[in-house]
């Protein structure tokens, strides 16, 4: 058993392509819960068949209840952006991948699978404090999943030589800050929770558009 387990799961690629398989679905996933709303009582319905309401107010009616639902939607989508990036960067300073770091990558790729849930539970419920707790609970256990992956990969020595002393602490140091900013977000619940929300999705879109830092060139 300890030769099975020094000789699997060390392609890097498999791993990459699995996580941009899980990335993808969810990001699908995440579009299609925008669904457009029915009329809600029999006289909406009579006024909206006999033509007394235009085609133009029915869908400004579908979009002003949809509004809610797709700014949910984007901030999942940000979420899983950034984690994708992010599990990709780590996987480019790899030289080659065991067993127990694709077990930490695919324990990582079941928080992914739970972002298109917890999100819709958050466009449920965007006024709910416990639904706000449940998605940010999701995004502490990915960072630190991402933060378990840099530690055993650092200890087992599965970093390139092109990796730089400076690589993995300012990883680190990321992955810290953007959660300490998070709980932060959360904390803002009990005066808003779209306060809070509204501060997560400025924060995933400053961390989408900072411009990139320059690569070092030494170990």
């Amino acid at each position: 058993m300890t030769r099975y387990h020094r000789i699997a799961a060390q392609d890097l690629g498999r791993l990459a392509a699995l996580s941009d398989g899980i990335f993808a679905v969810a990001m699908t996933l995440l579009v299609l819960d925008l669904h457009v709303p029915a009329a809600r009582t029999w006289h909406e319905r009579l006024l909206w068949s006999s033509g007394a309401v235009s085609d133009e107010e029915q869908v400004w009616h579908a979009l002003t209840h949809t509004g809610p639902q797709f700014v949910i939607c984007l901030l999942g989508f940000l979420t899983l952006g950034m984690f994708w990036i992010g599990q990709q960067t780590q996987l480019n300073l790899l030289t080659r991948a065991d067993r127990s770091l694709a077990w930490i990558h695919i324990m990582f790729l079941f928080g992914i699978c739970l972002v298109p849930f917890a999100t819709a539970l958050l466009a449920a419920f965007p006024q709910s404090r416990l639904a706000l707790l449940v998605y940010w609970v999701d995004l502490l256990y990915l960072g630190l999943v991402q933060l378990g992956s840099l530690r055993y990969a650092r200890r087992a020595e599965l970093f390139a030589d092109t990796t730089t002393p400076e690589d993995v602490p300012a990883i680190r140091r990321r992955i810290g800050i953007v959660q300490v900013l998070y709980a932060a977000s959360v904390a803002l619940c009990p005066v808003s929770t779209y306060l809070s929300i509204g501060v997560i999705i400025a924060l995933q879109v400053n961390s989408a558009v900072s411009p990139p830092i320059r690569p070092l060139n030494k170990f």
